[in-house]
């Protein structure tokens, strides 16, 4: 494991006061490896927030083992990916240690993120993975409300404004646009599901023929359906185009276009500044900003 890679990842989310969680961080891992008997093999792609590492089980079954230095967090993912696994739409958890922020999932097969895959997936199959999802009943004292992850999402991601790369395409009047549209949104809801909350390309995995897109790492809330569907549609931005795929969408879930549409526009300045921040710009970076506008 490279340390130093890791810790740059990670004190992005989390601040300079998680380089001795990762210095410890191989310790911890061989330990839970000990603990459970779990063979180690290669990392799975970075996120934000955790380590992941492909594994097997003392019975050979394939498993990811997750560990976090935000034990909250990783408490939290443990109970939502149990309220979904009644849809068939997310992986089981096979193993916990909420001290160590670790848990052990089953790895899902073959595991190909949504936006790496030969061909992106299609309206319906986006629409049977809503419907399973949105079909389990919210818990009875849920963690979250939608209005919530969002203010968390424009606090957290408005602190990027500020770089060069992104201030140098975007202003706060576009950003402020977006709180705007996001608040009247919330304030119209009409139907709310329990969501994932959290649902962009990387997050849905293809599970094969038998168990279709499957999701991981929810961040589950109560809100419009809608919300759920938004990455999705904005990632037809550079392909089919955003209008296109949200007329598409809006058909294949039974949604109200007009408000898929909304969504949209709240969202497309996210994906404009992840792609911006990354070195991003061209004809993808110009229709997202079009539309955040």
């Amino acid at each position: 494991m490279d340390v130093e890679s890791l810790t740059a990842r990670l004190v992005r989310r989390f601040g300079p006061q998680v380089s001795g969680w990762c210095a410890e961080a191989p310790d911890l891992i061989a330990r839970l490896a000990s603990q459970w008997g779990l063979s180690l093999g290669e990392s799975l792609p970075d996120g934000a927030s955790s380590i992941a590492l492909r594994c097997r089980l003392p019975d050979g079954t394939p498993a990811v083992l997750k560990v976090s230095p935000d034990l909250a967090l990783m408490t939290e993912q443990v109970d939502m990916l149990g309220w979904f696994e009644s849809s068939g739409r997310a992986p089981s958890v096979l193993a916990v240690d909420r001290e160590a922020g670790a848990m052990v999932l089953e790895e899902i097969v073959p595991g190909t993120p949504a936006g790496d895959m030969p061909a992106p997936p299609l309206p319906g199959q986006w629409s049977d993975l809503l419907a399973a999802l949105h079909g389990v009943a919210p818990p009875p004292l849920p963690t979250r409300v939608l209005r919530g992850r969002c203010e968390e999402a424009f606090a957290r991601v408005g602190r990027r404004l500020a770089e060069p790369a992104i201030s140098a395409r975007m202003d706060a009047a576009a950003w402020d646009r977006a709180i705007q549209r996001c608040d009247r949104l919330l304030d119209t809801e009409a139907t709310t599901v329990l969501l994932h909350g959290d649902l962009h390309l990387g997050n849905v995995l293809d599970g094969g023929v038998e168990r279709g897109l499957m999701a991981i790492d929810p961040k589950a809330c109560v809100g419009d359906p809608c919300f759920d569907a938004v990455d999705y549609v904005v990632a037809g931005a550079g392909l089919e185009g955003i209008e296109t795929r949200c007329e598409h969408v809006a058909v294949a879930c039974g949604f109200d276009g007009d408000r898929l549409r909304a969504w949209s526009q709240v969202i497309a300045p996210f994906a404009a500044i992840a792609h911006l921040g990354s070195g991003g710009e061209g004809p993808l970076i110009d229709e997202l900003l079009d539309l955040a506008r």
